[in-house]
């Protein structure tokens, strides 16, 4: 995966908390601690975005499609 160059306008405040992290060596430079906060932020999105599409589901017909063919006999199910 490539990087690419971007430049970005940030809050004077955040940006001397940043510095900060930066001077304690919690992150090599700025560029690293703003891609990680980036990362994290995009990860918490798609697990808040995957958990808004389970909330639609149909518990019920979820159950029932999970549980089909269990009643079958052992005997009847395919190898692995």
């Amino acid at each position: 995966m490539g990087t690419m160059k971007v430049a970005i306008t940030m809050d004077e405040e955040i940006l001397g908390e940043l510095d900060r992290l930066v001077k304690r060596r919690l992150f090599p430079n700025r560029s690293r601690a703003i891609q990680a906060a980036v990362q994290e932020k995009l990860g918490r999105l798609e697990k808040g975005r995957l958990a808004r599409e389970c909330a639609k589901l149909d518990i019920q017909a979820e159950q029932a499609i999970a549980e089909e063919g269990i009643n079958r006999e052992l005997s009847q199910w395919p190898p692995y």
